[in-house]
């Protein structure tokens, strides 16, 4: 199964690595296609006072020496056109951002690289329309085909992140993952599922102890991956923090996916 997982941001080299250094066993696992991923520019931050990490020069720098010191594959989000081919040249898989996921410059940006394309599906859409966005990258590389087995040969996916629920509050629909797997490969952002916009005065909130039963019904349900953002001291993370999940919990998030898989198979 695709694994992608890390700190949300840059916070600085240290707690990058830290993070990094734990999670090798990932890498390791033969039954896991591992991406670490940690964002160098948080630009979506619910107030201009949020930390939005180091900026793309010193943050791709940073990232290349992670692949350097671990091997690891690496995913990172952008959030201008400008910006999809100097990234694209440093990591492996070029995220798109849930509130920019119809940016037709941006999704043509990133599909004339050679990365992975990974389309979070926007919180106020029908997942069914995720197959527009799909299409952008397709006809982009020149892809006549579509569905599922066609994008993952072009290397697009798309990841389901949770659709709005009112204010403040997001909702997980099991529909969604069987709807996008139709166009495409699917992830599950169980950590930004569970996130609460808004909520903490300036930043926003989350219910951490969601996303493991959330995670069991998206294995039961069938995705091909899963997203985890982590960090070694969530309470003190500069970004997401109530919706990351520790190192250690992370751990039993995917012991708990790996049995519901192979129960699954059995």
């Amino acid at each position: 199964m695709i694994l992608i997982a890390g700190p949300c941001v840059i916070e600085s080299r240290d707690s990058l690595f830290r993070v990094a250094e734990k999670l090798v066993s990932y890498h390791e696992d033969k039954t896991i296609d591992f991406y670490f991923k940690s964002s160098f520019d948080k630009a979506n931050r619910t107030s201009i006072d949020s930390f939005r990490g180091p900026g793309m020069d010193e943050g791709l720098k940073l990232l290349d020496e992670v692949r350097t010191q671990f091997g690891y594959k690496l995913l990172t989000d952008i959030h201008d056109y400008t910006q999809a081919k100097p990234v694209g040249e440093v990591v492996d898989v070029l995220q798109i951002p849930a509130f920019l996921c119809r940016q037709t410059d941006l999704l043509v940006a990133a599909a004339q690289t050679k990365c992975v394309v990974n389309i979070k599906k926007g919180q106020f859409l029908n997942p069914a329309d995720m197959r527009y966005s799909v299409k952008k990258v397709l006809d982009t590389r020149g892809v006549k085909e579509e569905g599922h087995e066609a994008a993952k040969k072009a290397g697009v996916w798309l990841t389901e992140r949770g659709s709005t629920f009112g204010y403040g509050n997001l909702v997980v629909d099991a529909r969604s993952f069987v709807i996008m797997r139709e166009f495409a490969p699917v992830v599950f952002d169980a950590t930004h599922s569970v996130q609460m916009p808004g909520t903490e005065g300036g930043k926003s909130g989350g219910k951490r102890e969601f996303v493991r039963p959330l995670s069991r019904s998206a294995a039961a349900v069938g995705v091909d991956g899963f997203f985890f953002e982590t960090h070694f001291n969530p309470c003190e993370a500069l970004c997401d923090g109530p919706n990351m999940l520790d190192l250690e919990d992370l751990g039993l998030a995917i012991k708990d996916i790996k049995a519901i898989q192979d129960s699954l198979k059995a």
